[in-house]
């Protein structure tokens, strides 16, 4: 159970496309860590965020969708169960998304000076969905945003078409990579006894060609 003395304020935000089979307590098993966490019994009790004004988390079952806009007290142990909350939203995601994870430092105000030493915030971007081309997908489209939104500040955005290419090249290459990784310790085919190879996929993200 966390403490409210706790070194750092933890938000989290991101949304999540949920597979449509999925339902309210499939998303409370993934994000048990993360109530666990907040010393609650469920994941309706730990929903509300710290700050009134923060929607928290919810889960809208018809759009499919998990919305995230939740704060907690907490420490750097924190990070130790987002790997366990993004493998577990792995399972349950139907396309690919990105989680923002902002750790502020609860004993740094910045108004009042440096009296303490440097603040100690942090921030940390998370990637999950159900196989690795969906969640490259995430990042290529992220990635180019960024490029394009800084370039376009000195060029017109009908100039960067070839800066868009050679990111989704890097993309495509590591792709390949990936598989060619997989494919590797993959068993020879026909020898059966093998489970099927949940996150390989055969087909590259959109746009990486």
């Amino acid at each position: 159970m966390t403490s409210y003395n706790a070194p750092f304020e933890i938000h989290v935000h991101g949304q999540v496309p949920l597979r449509p089979d999925v339902d309210f307590q499939q998303l409370q098993d993934a994000l048990k860590p993360m109530w666990k966490y907040a010393g609650a019994r469920s994941l309706t009790d730990a929903a509300g965020s710290t700050y009134e004004e923060e929607p928290g988390i919810k889960f809208d079952a018809q759009e499919h969708l998990l919305q995230m806009c939740w704060t907690v007290p907490g420490d750097d142990d924190f990070r130790q169960i987002l790997d366990e909350v993004c493998m577990n939203l792995n399972e349950i995601a139907n396309a690919g998304a990105a989680i923002e994870v902002t750790f502020y430092d609860a004993e740094f105000d910045g108004e009042e000076g440096p009296s303490s030493g440097e603040s100690r915030d942090d921030f940390v971007m998370l990637f999950v969905g159900p196989n690795p081309a969906a969640i490259m997908q995430v990042q290529r489209d992220l990635l180019v945003q960024d490029v394009v939104n800084m370039m376009e500040r000195h060029f017109d955005g009908s100039e960067l078409g070839g800066v868009v290419a050679e990111i989704d090249k890097l993309f495509s290459n590591r792709f390949d990579e990936l598989v060619s990784s997989l494919e590797i310790g993959k068993p020879p085919r026909g020898s059966g006894g093998g489970h099927g190879g949940g996150h390989g996929g055969g087909r590259k993200p959109r746009h990486l060609h």
